[in-house]
């Protein structure tokens, strides 16, 4: 008889094989497997071999990286070749109070580490209290008022937690596990002293490499068990100093819920004070002033996270060759950055030969300091290839603005508002989701589209309008010249070279906001004239008689790309702008050549929600109340007609400076054509949520004198 081959996981399948199986015997030619006792048998084999195949399969899956898929697994595979996945980061924040100890001989006040805050999160999880603490003591002088104060302090969500081990060199089995789950790594303070009772102690720090440890380093290792939980490992006195028996080990670590504590800017103090002479301190705490709402806060890293970049750390062994080695590499040197994009000089018009770019995305901020950026430069360089220069640079903001007119039934809705709300709301949750937030991302329009229609069952269809926009950062009072790199290409929808053709308002092809220029009064905006091959064009300034009258007053200012996204501005002395967010900014947008936006080289996404707008239109149609159509209202698939952002200024209008406007309101008054739609059946709304730039920068990216490349 034949060999079955059982390669079919299917129970049924198993069980037609062994039927022909045995039918193949000619005691079985002419059988009633089905109408008799035999059939039982049949299944508990045919059963028995699907559990027996299906274990064998899962167990060959799991036992390779790339097929394996429980998490346990894939980290035991990353640990074989070094890699240690990041684990849950705790959301941070920052606040400001001050304590009055003036009725005391106190001179300095100490917050003890541990729990110092608690609040309610305002977000989702609305109904759950979190507690933030600080891993260390944070201790400062009273001022000549009497009063400690204490501004501008981190504090981290989660619960602070103290593990203490007593080596034990006679048990080789001895492990040093920290029993709780959901730690952040990062947060951990590990001190050994010599027996329990000894005052001495000695700080450890932790490595993720062997690369510069020596038999007299201070050094521990981590490595992720089961549910999220960590083992402590030491040296061996080769590598690493090796402890000794009775040796007292104190773990001090935050456990935290990741990105569920984001966004809380509300709290209550519940801290421990005390005075320079170990006197608690129970009163005079004042209100908790939020500086910057609580962010940062990730779930530890995703199982395909680990599977895509494990292998990528191994390929590198410690060697920074290609960009993908650098993109590997950093998160390990520096454990805060979110996303990494590295490209070679090469790749840039002109090239830089013998340079690497690296821009990151810190967790918690905008932007790197100075200091940071020196230090990463040299952390990085000892991996760096002979001859090659890696440079850290800003990251450049490319935004994405999406105009949303949502058609829905009535029947089907309570109301415009209530259509508006959820709309906005899954906007807002697919801005905040790693698809985007990341270097190399690509804004997919058609899945952007889906989730609008998507978000309620009475939304029949929606028009969305995409623009991309940068922010230059302006140098004022002197001459300097810019270039802003979108890495998209640019849709040229005027062809009449004119704001203005054959009577209707088309606008240009760029829009900013405005500014003031030295040599000319009042408010001026940029305006663009393509040539007749509509891949490059001029840049010009223009002001505005009205909303919808422009009028050019300098011409030949710069030069526009629109096959390659980038605009560039001979000198030009700027005196103020219009927006001011911690730096002088103009902002300028454009409508992408496809609506599918990508984030190029050290192009980082991010889909702006604050000038994203959602219009709610009654479809009449659907609902029945005009299934002719006479009534339907029309939206424009080519974006808007204004000339300019913001509110217009005219030149009859009070001129506006950046010592009097923080920040504009997108609004469409004046410029936009007139829209036969009633006001009871549209409700236009931004997309809001609540952010906060961090002191310091804002995020602009570029407008630097003269910067090159992407």
């Amino acid at each position: 008889m034949p060999l079955v081959n059982f390669s079919n996981l299917d129970f049924y399948g198993i069980k037609e094989s062994i039927k022909d199986y045995l039918r193949a015997n000619s005691n079985f030619t002419d059988y009633d497997f089905e109408g008799s006792n035999l059939s039982t048998i049949v299944d508990a084999l045919a059963y028995n071999t699907y559990i027996t195949s299906y274990n064998a399969n899962m167990v060959t899956n799991e036992v390779f990286i790339d097929s394996a898929t429980l998490r346990e697994n894939v980290v035991s595979l990353a640990r074989n070749i070094g890699y240690v996945p990041r684990s849950r980061k705790a959301s941070c924040a920052n606040v400001t109070f001050s304590v009055d100890v003036s009725n005391t001989t106190a001179v300095a006040v100490t917050l003890k580490a541990g729990a110092v805050l608690t609040s309610r999160s305002t977000g989702v999880n609305k109904n759950v209290n979190y507690i933030f603490s600080i891993p260390n003591d944070i201790t400062v002088p009273v001022d000549a008022n009497g009063r400690a104060n204490f501004v501008n302090i981190k504090v981290y969500e989660g619960t602070y937690i103290t593990q203490t081990y007593t080596v034990d060199t006679a048990n080789p089995n001895q492990k040093f596990i920290l029993p709780n789950s959901g730690i952040d790594t990062d947060l951990l303070s590990v001190i050994v002293k010599d027996t329990k009772e000894s005052s001495v102690s000695r700080k450890f720090e932790l490595y993720n490499s062997l690369f510069d440890v020596t038999a007299s380093t201070r050094s521990y290792f981590i490595q992720e068990i089961g549910q999220e939980r960590y083992q402590l490992l030491f040296g061996d006195g080769i590598f690493g100093v090796k402890l000794e028996n009775l040796n007292y080990i104190e773990a001090s670590y935050i456990t935290c819920a990741g990105s569920a504590a984001n966004n809380i800017s509300s709290f209550t103090f519940i801290g421990n004070l005390a005075s320079n002479n170990g006197t608690p301190i129970s009163s005079g705490v004042s209100i908790v002033t939020t500086e910057v709402m609580s962010r940062g806060g990730k779930a530890i890293e995703s199982v395909e996270s680990v599977k895509k970049y494990a292998p990528q750390i191994y390929a590198s062994q410690n060697r920074a060759v290609t960009a993908a080695d650098y993109e590997a590499l950093i998160p390990q040197v520096y454990p805060e950055a979110e996303s990494v994009s590295a490209f070679g000089g090469e790749d840039l018009s002109p090239p830089q030969f013998g340079k690497v770019f690296v821009s990151i995305k810190p967790y918690n901020g905008v932007y790197l300091s100075s200091a940071i950026k020196q230090n990463l430069q040299f952390a990085i360089k000892k991996y760096s290839v002979a001859g090659i220069r890696p440079e850290i640079i800003d990251l450049k903001y490319l935004y994405v603005e999406a105009n949303v007119d949502a058609y829905y039934n009535t029947n089907l809705a309570p109301s415009p508002s209530f259509v508006q709300n959820i709309i906005t709301k899954n906007i807002a949750t697919y801005a905040d989701s790693s698809e985007i937030n990341q270097f190399g991302a690509r804004f997919k329009y058609s899945q952007f589209g889906q989730i609008i229609d998507q978000s309620n069952d009475s939304i029949t269809s929606n028009i969305t309008n995409i623009d991309i926009r940068r922010d230059m950062v302006a140098k004022l009072n002197e001459f300097a010249e810019y270039e802003m790199c979108y890495g998209n290409r640019f849709y040229v929808k005027n062809h009449g070279h004119s704001a203005v053709f054959s009577g209707n308002l088309l606008g240009y092809n760029i829009r900013s906001t405005g500014f003031t220029v030295s040599g000319i009064s009042g408010t001026v905006y940029l305006g663009d004239k393509p040539d007749m091959s509509l891949e490059k064009g001029k840049l010009f300034l223009f002001k505005l008689n009205s909303p919808s009258e422009p009028f050019i007053v300098k011409q030949n200012i710069g030069t526009i790309d629109y096959l390659k996204g980038e605009i560039r501005l001979n000198p030009i002395n700027i005196i103020s702008t219009v927006v001011n967010r911690d730096s002088p900014l103009i902002e300028i947008s454009a409508q992408p050549y496809s609506n599918d936006v990508i984030g190029l080289q050290d192009l980082y996404l991010q889909l702006d929600v604050n000038n994203t707008t959602v219009d709610v239109i009654a479809d009449n149609i659907s609902s029945g109340n005009d299934i002719s159509g006479t009534n339907y209202i029309v939206s424009s698939s080519y974006g808007s007609n204004r000339l300019v952002r913001g509110v217009p200024i005219t030149t009859t209008d009070v001129e506006i400076t950046s010592q009097n406007v923080t920040s504009p309101n997108r609004v469409t008054a004046g410029s936009q054509p007139s829209r036969a739609r009633t006001v009871t059946t549209s409700n236009r709304s931004s997309v809001s949520r609540s952010t906060s730039t961090p002191s310091g920068g804002s995020p602009s990216g570029g407008g630097s004198s003269y910067s090159s490349g992407y």
